[in-house]
């Protein structure tokens, strides 16, 4: 096996680009969480702080919002995103801090008002340099989350630093924190996650981060120099310790760079060892590669429980043409080989019975594996779009002791879109392994999982899903004609096409 290091582009196997060890790794559930650690995480910063995102808003709040008669001083630290990249800069002249994002996005900025005045605050200072990425084909994104604090603290996961993200696990009806920024509307609650982590495995992010700003034509940047203070908040207990952490990433081939689809590997990979369960949370569930796994899965004599969280419907009348299409139609070509009914997909609702949008992308395997990042179960993930996940496998030498915060993760999630307590959900589970049956007996008076109804689709409907006509699985299917060798139900695949 070659060396990775010696061949940046080329991974340890076809599912991993690499293992390395993290000193401390943790997984932050919901927006608010996120946003509060950033804020002492970036003020921690030394050398620099490396953003690349899908998208972000200088107007949100990383802080509690300060009523419009409080004046502060010079020493108070900003809660606007805008306003505090600078206060860092003022406050840590050497520090450099560079934000890189998908440039289709970038237009979204004429409408956010105040935030083309904190760009170009950004512009003329020497500390900050702002870029936007077009490294890719025609009809792709650049999808990564990614944050990088002096190459030894680093996120990846499906959180962007934006409008519309911060929430609470509570998913409180109508909370006035969720609003807008500059704006009345309160956006609808949302669930998400990311995972922080610590020492080489940061150190990893920030050579992918590198890598990533000089495919986008930013120029060459050199790695940080080490350093023993990590930015890593002192008040928050990591739930891993010296622990391996992989690495996976999705992009499409584009000039001289090759494609990369180990994302897609790792899930065909990680649902295939499942004995006993997974349980996973997706924003979408559109990939074939994805329901090809399950539907081989649940055919099994003895197969496991299957439980995937989504929200109630895609955002975007777009998106549910072609996401909620497809999982209606992938969904009843599983349940034709799910003899013992083991898939499930449920709906998160709050206690007032509002759907929780579902933005998570993550999956836990027999409590073995936990896998976070930015990539969706659907077919631009695999194959168009930049993407990266970690992931943590027990079973992997010197990781057995990973497993006990793993399932302690499984169950502080299902506590919080039950409503219950941690060790309710721990008693409940050690008295019936099923989290069907835990789901179903839950009390149905706060918040709640339902089981997701598959409406009827019209055969219009039927054929922008079959044919993956808004999602495909490479570029080129953008382009070129249908044909059977394309589509959820090609020819040779696992998967027969419903009636």
């Amino acid at each position: 096996m070659a060396d990775p290091q010696s061949d940046p582009d080329r991974g340890v196997s076809p599912s991993v680009w690499r293992f390395v060890r993290a000193s401390r790794a943790h997984v932050v559930i919901d927006a608010a969480d996120y946003f509060a650690v950033m804020q002492v995480a970036m003020r921690r910063a030394r050398q620099r702080i490396m953003v690349i995102g899908w998208d972000f808003d200088t107007r949100i709040h990383l802080g509690p919002r300060r009523r419009w008669w409080f004046r502060p001083s010079k020493l108070d630290m900003p809660a606007r995103l805008g306003a505090f990249i600078v206060w860092l800069c003022k406050r840590t002249p050497d520090l450099e801090v560079l934000l890189l994002k998908w440039n289709i996005g970038a237009l979204k900025f004429i409408f956010r008002g105040s935030m083309a005045l904190d760009l170009l605050r950004w512009v003329f200072h020497r500390q900050i340099t702002m870029k936007f990425d077009s490294a890719h084909p025609l009809g792709c994104s650049h999808h990564q989350k990614i944050v990088v604090i002096d190459d030894k603290f680093a996120v990846c996961g499906g959180i962007d630093m934006t409008s519309d993200r911060w929430d609470t696990p509570e998913h409180r009806e109508k909370d006035p924190r969720r609003r807008l920024p500059y704006a009345k509307r309160i956006h609808e609650p949302w669930h998400d996650l990311t995972m922080l982590v610590e020492g080489e495995a940061a150190a990893a992010l920030g050579e992918l981060g590198r890598q990533r700003w000089a495919m986008s034509g930013a120029g060459t940047l050199e790695p940080c120099w080490p350093q023993s203070a990590s930015p890593w908040p002192a008040e928050l207990k990591a739930e891993f310790t010296d622990v391996e952490v992989g690495i996976a990433r999705t992009r499409a081939a584009w000039n001289d760079y090759t494609e990369q689809r180990e994302v897609e590997e790792l899930f065909v990979e990680h649902i295939g060892r499942a004995r006993r369960f997974i349980y996973a949370e997706s924003q979408y569930f559109a990939a074939r590669a994805v329901a090809e796994a399950i539907a081989r899965k649940v055919a099994e004599p003895d197969p496991p429980e299957i439980v995937l969280i989504n929200p109630l419907t895609a955002s975007g009348w777009l998106e549910q043409k072609a996401m909620d299409g497809a999982r209606v139609r992938l969904s009843r070509a599983i349940a034709e080989r799910d003899h013992r009914q083991r898939f499930r997909i449920f709906v998160p609702r709050n206690a007032a019975g509002t759907a929780i949008y579902v933005h998570a992308k993550m999956m836990i395997v027999d409590d073995e594996v936990v896998r976070i990042g930015s990539a969706n179960m659907n077919n631009r993930s695999l194959g168009l779009d930049s993407e990266a996940d970690l992931f943590i496998d027990a079973a992997r030498p010197g990781n057995g002791h990973a497993r006990a915060a793993i399932t302690r993760l499984r169950h502080r999630l299902l506590a919080e879109h039950l409503g219950m307590r941690m060790e309710e959900v721990k008693q409940a589970l050690d008295a019936d392994s099923s989290m069907v049956a835990l789901i179903q007996n839950a009390p149905k008076t706060g918040k709640r999982l339902d089981a997701l109804d598959l409406p009827p689709l019209s055969e219009a409907e039927k054929a922008v899903a079959d044919n993956a006509l808004l999602d495909p699985e490479r570029p080129e299917e953008l382009f070129e004609p249908l044909s059977r060798r394309r589509g959820l139900f090609r020819r040779g695949g696992w998967l027969r096409r419903p009636r």
